[in-house]
């Protein structure tokens, strides 16, 4: 009947409770997952070790493939999706951004790898040197800057973006 305010704020709160049960299973879930991440991330990394090895001694050093004509532009492709998929991330203020941005890079390195590793002795390897040095690395470590940095680019992009403009 006569209940005060220092009565109302004397009596237990129990959803306080709730919410700390509920943190407390999230942070559970969260060191399962880290457990389970570390042992099959870590099994892989050490089982790739022996197999590096086995078909570095295997693996014939010439191998022609039937499919070479598309295997490149498909590539090429897939790293100009990425760098798009970055672009449009960027001018949205995505939270894919860093996504993007390291998939792309990723791709570029991977390019500036098997271009170099695939090209024969003479112009075509110094071609494939000069392309890897001045656009595909260069360009790959802009997208890994912009991919630790997503947070304060989108940041600048909401600052520089005009009021009524989407």
């Amino acid at each position: 009947m006569g209940r005060g305010a220092a009565a109302e704020t004397a009596a237990p709160d129990y959803r306080r409770g709730r919410d700390l049960s509920s943190e407390i299973a999230a942070e559970r879930g969260f060191l399962r997952l880290r457990h389970w991440a570390f042992v099959i991330m870590g099994g892989v990394t050490v089982a790739l070790l022996p197999w590096t090895a086995y078909l570095s001694i295997t693996l014939p050093s010439q191998h022609e493939s039937a499919h070479w004509d598309v295997v490149w532009p498909g590539f090429d492709i897939g790293i100009a999706l990425a760098i798009g998929a970055t672009v449009v991330a960027l001018v949205r203020c995505s939270s894919y951004l860093s996504i993007c941005a390291t998939a792309a890079g990723t791709l570029l390195l991977c390019d500036a790898w098997f271009d170099t590793l695939t090209s024969r002795p003479g112009n075509e390897l110094a071609w494939a040197a000069v392309e890897a040095l001045v656009a595909e690395l260069p360009l790959a470590l802009f997208c890994f800057w912009v991919a630790i940095d997503a947070e304060a680019v989108a940041a600048a992009r909401r600052f520089v973006r005009r009021p009524g403009s989407r």
